[in-house]
């Protein structure tokens, strides 16, 4: 066993005993428990772990390595994700808290009419399912390379670990379980950066010290055929493409069911706030050093293979090799071109997803790091992997099952039974899908926020703030959102058999959120104009929830 290896399996061992034995002393009995904590969880806590349920294996994984590739471009992942999370805590987190219910959908089938739950219900698995399939391809990479396991059976593993602790803690293990790999992952990512950083520069802040190698790393760049780093609007294509995926990042971000749930899970209204606080913190540190991370290791790649023949490439290139995703053109003499795109027929094509978990390896780092690095990725793909687990268990339990099909009344033990049932059927069909992801793992990821932001969004914002947004309007709405951005993506990609279409005007599939967005915003206002308005007790329900919570509200006794 290579020193990679052994500290590797030293740190995904004990990481995923002490996620294991934080939900087995947090497993959970009662629904309120397995939904949303016992509404009990401490304000930083829920913090970290709504940065933790943020920071998937897109953040972790795919982002850096996207921006190695797009360059200033990749920054729309940047601006798209915090710039939603900002949406969500100013305009809609501490609403929801108020209304203090436990799923999404809950809130829409209260806000609107119980045939819209239904449809929000279904909206909520596809997005959260799309979603989870970002995740397991991560946590297949991980293994397939530092457990020397296929990126098939990677998945499988990955899968069954998530399954172990969702379904014996519920949201309350999750939470304990997120603090604790947002602890892990936040680590991992942050000791490689400043190694690589004052290795590189002399300076260990990265990202200080990467501004002083960008005039290098264009003209590297150039060399190898790729675009310089620097330059605007070469990666995406065009100005408006990158408009819209921030967009629909921003608006998909704050629709995000699985990260609205977690804010049910405070004390108080205030605990709402405070956790968009903490929350907002603990991402800035690994959102302010993706570019850095992004920067250096594309720069010791292209160093690395610089005048190198096939047979004399660093040893990085040969160990991820055995993955597939890094691939080497043999009948050269010497590397000249690289890509990420397998479609250009470079001489050295690199996938993005592996940039960030090769960065130790590529910069020289010490086999403890590379572990470390490795228990990090698996971190951050099953923390949000939860979650998302979680959000297809409650949409099919509890609102689709106890609410619609079982409204005579269900148990407390049928409703755990069924949202676990639900869980395990959701992970299985994840593991195919992980096995067979359509993209890279941030551009799924960049899927489901654009199917959030075309469904979700816009019937959560009128909702609350538009006291003559209806059912007829909200169902009008977020069909045709979905359908619309759903459809374009499965013209634009190779998926579900179809083959893959030109964009139309130059508009990626990650970027047609916004527009789907747009689309619903129009429809739910147009039919809900044209139909009859909501009962006068939803519009109170909705004034209400509007107004500041009292003093007894914001400061409960013992708190």
């Amino acid at each position: 066993m290579s020193d990679i290896q052994f500290w590797t399996f030293f740190f995904i061992i004990l990481t995923f005993a002490i996620y294991i034995f934080i939900a087995w002393r947090s497993r959970v009995k009662e629904t309120k428990e397995f939904y949303v904590a016992s509404q009990g969880v401490p304000t930083i806590a829920n913090g970290a772990a709504v940065a933790a349920d943020w920071m998937s294996a897109a953040s972790f994984i795919g982002m850096a390595g996207l921006i190695a590739f797009l360059g200033s471009d990749g920054s729309v992942y940047l601006m798209g994700w915090t710039g939603g999370y900002v949406l969500l805590a100013l305009l809609l987190a501490p609403y929801l808290r108020k209304w203090g219910k436990f799923t999404v959908p809950e809130f829409v089938g209260d806000r609107y009419a119980e045939s819209v739950r239904i449809v929000a219900a279904i909206a909520a698995i596809v997005v959260s399912f799309t979603y989870v399939v970002g995740q397991m391809s991560g946590g297949g990479i991980v293994f397939s390379r530092f457990l020397n396991l296929t990126v098939e059976w990677g998945v499988v593993l990955c899968a069954a670990v998530i399954f172990i602790y969702a379904v014996l803690g519920g949201m309350k293990g999750i939470t304990y379980t997120q603090v604790a790999q947002y602890t892990v992952l936040i680590i991992a990512y942050l000791i490689p950066a400043f190694a690589v950083a004052y290795q590189t520069t002399g300076i260990p802040i990265p990202q200080i010290s990467y501004g002083t190698i960008l005039a290098e790393l264009d003209a590297l760049s150039l060399e190898f055929g790729l675009h310089a780093f620097t330059e605007a609007f070469a990666g995406r294509g065009s100005q408006l493409d990158v408009f819209l995926v921030t967009a629909s990042l921003m608006l998909g971000t704050a629709g995000l069911p699985h990260v609205i749930i977690r804010f049910y899970t405070t004390k108080t209204v205030r605990g709402a706030r405070y956790s968009a606080f903490w929350a907002l913190l603990f991402i800035a540190l690994l959102y302010l050093t993706a570019p850095a991370v992004g920067a250096f290791t594309k720069l010791n790649l292209l160093q690395g293979v610089q005048g190198a023949s096939p047979d004399d490439l660093p040893d990085w290139v040969q160990t991820w090799g055995a993955t597939g995703l890094v691939t080497v053109n043999e009948n050269v003499d010497v590397i000249q071109t690289v890509s990420n795109n397998a479609a250009s027929g470079a001489d050295l094509i690199v996938n993005n997803d592996i940039l960030v978990l090769a960065s130790p390896e590529i910069g020289g780092l010490p086999a403890p790091i590379v572990g470390l690095m490795a228990a990090g990725g698996m971190a951050a793909a099953m923390s949000t992997a939860a979650g998302l687990l979680l959000v297809i268990s409650s949409a099919a339990s509890h609102d689709l099952y106890f609410r619609v099909m079982k409204k005579d009344g269900a148990s407390e033990r049928q409703q755990m039974l069924v949202g676990r049932i639900a869980m395990a059927v959701a992970i299985g069909a994840a593991i195919w899908a992980g096995i067979n992801p359509p993209a890279f793992v941030a551009q799924v990821v960049a899927f489901a926020f654009g199917l959030a932001a075309s469904t979700f969004f816009p019937i959560l914002i009128l909702g609350i703030f538009w006291k003559r947004a209806n059912a007829a309007g909200a169902t009008a709405g977020v069909l045709t959102g979905l359908v619309f951005s759903g459809s374009y993506m499965i013209y634009t990609l190779e998926v579900f058999g179809t083959s893959a279409n030109d964009p139309i005007m130059g508009i990626s599939p990650e970027g047609i959120g916004a527009i789907g967005a747009a689309v619903n915003f129009a429809v739910t206002i147009i039919v809900s104009l044209l139909t009859r308005p909501p009962s006068e007790r939803v519009q109170e329900m909705v004034e209400e929830i509007r107004y500041p919570a009292t003093r007894q509200e914001r400061v409960p006794s013992g708190e």
